[in-house]
């Protein structure tokens, strides 16, 4: 059992809603009346009817090769970091194949209803000394499905797309990804960017569902994102009026962005400006998530 009444707490106002959700933490009730970006508010993503979080915990802060900060810290650390973001409202979790999360987050969730939480995860597509990729898709789902010890995955993504040639470089990854979506493996289909070619190519391809995508309010490779703020937010605001989903990760720059006042213009500049509809942080202690969550209660509308 978890170490605390919290997510019992969390459980019961989820099904009651996402009202009761927003209601049963400390920093929605702070806020409710002032703002309209809780990170643990419960919102529906785009035209896919999937409910999650506004704010995912990530998993992969320096991820490589099936490890991350976050893995390499061991299983108790991981374990306890979702717990408690979880008893903060938290329901959406961010993963790949990259970072070798999805054993911890099995064991992190094995107590709670899986309507009550939301997956997303990636496929690495090339080959590589630690990825022995098929060249679709079907072959690693059913093992990331074995991995989180679930039948249905929210959201399964082509991970780290770097030019505008990905749709046909990964045409049979897209197939595989849009029959698995047809049976109802996964709700959702898309890619992570990290080239503005390949993020202008997903932000109009009709394939796509969900755009994962780079964005804070400094702009550049010096800050993790694929161009400067003006081009990357106008192909942003481009996807969102094409109906798909965008997830903002890199918020703070990849670890760059750690000023109180830094953090707080990022966020006010993605929310205000429309950006995104949820954002990925990859928090590495309770603390952070705090920190986080408190700073998007904060945000105001424009």
């Amino acid at each position: 059992m978890f170490k605390d009444l919290n997510r019992r707490e969390f459980l019961k106002s989820a099904v009651a809603g996402a009202g009761m959700l927003m209601a049963a933490t400390p920093f929605a009730r702070a806020a409710e009346k002032t703002q309209a970006f809780c990170g643990n508010e419960i919102v529906t993503l785009g035209k896919t009817g999937i409910k999650a979080s506004r704010l995912a915990q990530g998993t992969g802060f320096n991820g490589y090769r099936r490890s991350s900060e976050h893995t390499r810290k061991g299983k108790d650390f991981f374990l306890d970091l979702v717990h408690h973001s979880v008893d903060q409202g938290i329901s959406f979790m961010d993963m790949a194949d990259l970072y070798g999360s999805h054993p911890f987050m099995k064991e992190s969730l094995k107590e709670i209803p899986r309507d009550k939480y939301t997956l997303l995860t990636k496929i690495w597509p090339r080959k590589e000394d630690w990825c022995d990729a098929s060249g679709g898709a079907t072959e690693e789902v059913n093992r990331f499905r074995k991995e989180l010890g679930v039948d249905m995955i929210d959201i399964c993504l082509i991970h780290c797309m770097m030019d505008d040639k990905w749709v046909t470089n990964h045409e049979r990854v897209r197939d595989e990804l849009s029959e698995l979506k047809q049976k109802g493996v996964v709700r959702a289909v898309g890619v992570s960017c990290h080239h503005l070619g390949a993020l202008k190519l997903a932000a109009t391809h009709s394939w796509v569902d969900v755009v994962f995508a780079r964005i804070n309010n400094k702009g550049g490779g010096e800050y993790a994102m694929d161009g400067s703020v003006e081009d990357v937010s106008a192909v942003l605001k481009q996807a969102r009026a094409n109906g798909k989903v965008v997830i903002g990760m890199k918020i703070f720059g990849a670890g760059k962005l750690v000023k109180p006042e830094e953090k707080d213009a990022s966020l006010n500049y993605v929310f205000q400006n429309e950006l995104v509809d949820a954002i990925t942080v990859g928090m590495l202690s309770r603390e952070q998530v705090n920190d986080t969550l408190k700073r998007m209660s904060q945000v105001k509308k424009a």
